[in-house]
């Protein structure tokens, strides 16, 4: 059997490594157009701020490595530019020699990726604009950075590779404006955890440009004018593209492949493209969301990486290997926070139109009494029906990956928020609580679904009238630092003896500083004949970032 394989990074490269080891005797060929294969591309922006200081870190194999090792062929700098399924024959042109030849496989794996945007504005083909993308990308960045002594980055965009590079250029010590066209930063999250996060990248001193377009630069002596629609500009030495990526559907289209609604290469369960003998991975493909069954790209390298192995158990043994999917697991550092998301966002559950109810959590990273103890906010979103788990995002610093990483588990296996508060975790007090976080989001999750919990949330205050009560049931000294607009201050531990003052005709909105307390002023007071109170989820600390980060 011949294996030809076209693409040599995270999804192509895990694919021939696969089958070599499922068939010995194959005759395997990689196309790489680039010059490296099998790189990190996840981490070449720490290798551009520093955090990476040697270079050959970054490479998993070398050409050269890989064909020792697997027997592979691998041919670098050598483009795929057509194939010809009727009579299985790819054409290729290697950019060293300049040569153009053919060759015949029984079957094919396409791996493009995919590609950044880089939009029509004028003078963006300018010197010192730059895309992030693979390793020569990195190499002409840091060397354009050190030759000219640059100062001033401007990063447009502000998704996962946006935040990556603001952050590792301000590592080395430059001045760091984000511009992004959205109104908030991470699209994948909801904007309450993208507030938060937003509130932290001001906090170092960074310039932060939400729902403004960037219309064009301007050259001007060895710096460059961005451009904004607001008809304003920020200077910048270098400016770093990331406004997003699409799949590399060309030689697919060419070659007559089905393309999805998603516009990627559409692949059934097997991940074999509309031609039974080319199968594709990675970036470039378009499959089911689990979770809304509609049609999704993933940019992520371990749903790539796996996809390849699955891919790889199909072509020898046969279509026996069923891809369930992605649900979309990520994570990024954003200066000393970390943030990650799993599942499907509110609002686009929102927009799937599926029911759903949001909870929003916050808890100490491990046991309180035990030095180091850090706040983690958590969101998830479940159903309202039967509790499934459909997404959570998780933000904080110290432990907020691997709760993030027990909520996908949760997400990936259709589990539901009862099984959150079971959920049995290794404790210590330097690890976690006795009630680890996770528990906490099954806790009030369940309270909600079974009624005993009623919410309201950040952006429905402006529901509360005048013939409404408001009370903040924190401490008095909490209330006089800061409070949400004609609110009354009842502390909870004060509440049973103020029933008589509470009118009960009235709705009764409560809130504290993270939502705990009041829960349990919700609950005196239902059980006291109050049939009309919320309380407010995540508290006056997700309203006031929230606040903040909406009016800013």
């Amino acid at each position: 059997m011949k294996y030809i394989i076209v693409g040599a990074v995270a999804g192509g490269a895990s694919t021939a490594a696969r089958l070599r080891r499922m068939d010995e005797h194959a005759e395997i060929i990689i196309f790489e157009k680039g010059e490296y294969i099998s790189y990190a591309n996840c981490g070449l922006p720490y290798y551009i701020g520093d955090v990476i200081k040697d270079r050959n870190k970054l490479f998993v194999q070398t050409a050269a490595a890989f064909n020792q090792r697997f027997n592979i062929d691998v041919r670098v700098m050598t483009e795929v530019t057509a194939i010809d399924p009727a009579n299985k024959i790819i054409t290729a042109k290697d950019h060293l020699s300049g040569a153009v030849y053919e060759e015949r496989y029984d079957k094919l794996v396409l791996s493009p990726g995919a590609e950044p945007i880089r939009p029509p504005l004028p003078g963006i083909t300018g010197e010192g604009i730059f895309t992030l993308r693979n390793v020569n990308d990195t190499d002409y960045i840091k060397s354009y950075i050190n030759k000219r002594n640059a100062k001033r980055a401007v990063v447009i965009g502000a998704g996962f590779i946006g935040l990556e590079m603001a952050e590792n250029l301000h590592n080395l010590g430059m001045e760091i404006t984000i511009v992004e066209m959205a109104d908030q930063v991470l699209a994948p999250v909801d904007f309450p955890i993208a507030a938060i996060v937003q509130q932290h990248i001001r906090s170092k001193g960074v310039g932060l440009y939400l729902n403004t377009a960037v219309t064009g630069f301007e050259h001007a002596g060895t710096g460059i004018k961005v451009l904004l629609k607001t008809g304003s500009a920020i200077e910048a030495d270098v400016v770093i593209l990331s406004i997003g990526v699409r799949p590399d559907t060309k030689l697919a289209l060419n070659a007559g492949l089905e393309i999805g609604a998603a516009r990627g290469i559409l692949v059934n369960e097997y991940l074999q493209t509309s031609n039974p003998d080319i199968y594709a991975v990675g970036d470039a493909i378009e499959f089911k969301n689990p979770l809304t069954g509609l049609a999704m790209i993933t940019y992520l390298a371990g749903p790539a990486n796996k996809q390849g192995r699955i891919c790889a158990n199909n072509i020898v043994l046969g279509n026996i290997h069923k891809y369930n999917g992605s649900i979309n697991t990520a994570i990024v550092k954003v200066f000393d926070m970390t943030v990650g998301t799993a599942g499907t966002a509110s609002k686009q559950l929102h927009s799937a139109g599926i029911e759903h109810i949001v909870s929003t959590t916050h808890n100490g990273s491990h046991a309180g009494y035990y030095p180091g103890s850090k706040q983690m906010t958590i969101q998830v979103a479940f159903s309202s029906v039967d509790g499934r788990l459909l997404s959570a995002q998780v933000v904080g610093y110290e432990g907020a990956d691997k709760r993030l990483d027990i909520l996908a588990g949760v997400i990936k296996h259709y589990g539901t928020i009862y099984e959150l508060g079971e959920f049995e975790h290794a404790y210590a007090p330097p690890y976690s609580s006795a009630k680890d976080p996770v528990n906490m989001v099954g806790f009030v999750a369940e309270n909600i679904l079974q009624k005993r919990l009623n919410v309201f949330y950040w952006n429905e205050i402006y529901k509360i009238n005048e013939d409404d009560l408001l009370i903040d049931v924190r401490t008095r000294e909490e209330y006089l630092n800061g409070k949400i607009e004609n609110a009354i201050n009842i502390p909870v531990d004060e509440i049973r003896n103020m029933l008589a003052e509470i009118p009960k005709e009235k709705r009764i909105y409560i809130y504290c500083e993270a939502g705990l307390r009041g829960y349990l002023a919700q609950r005196i007071l239902t059980q006291n004949d109050y049939n009309k109170v919320l309380n407010l989820s995540g508290g006056y600390r997700l309203w006031k970032n929230c606040i903040a980060e909406s009016l800013g």
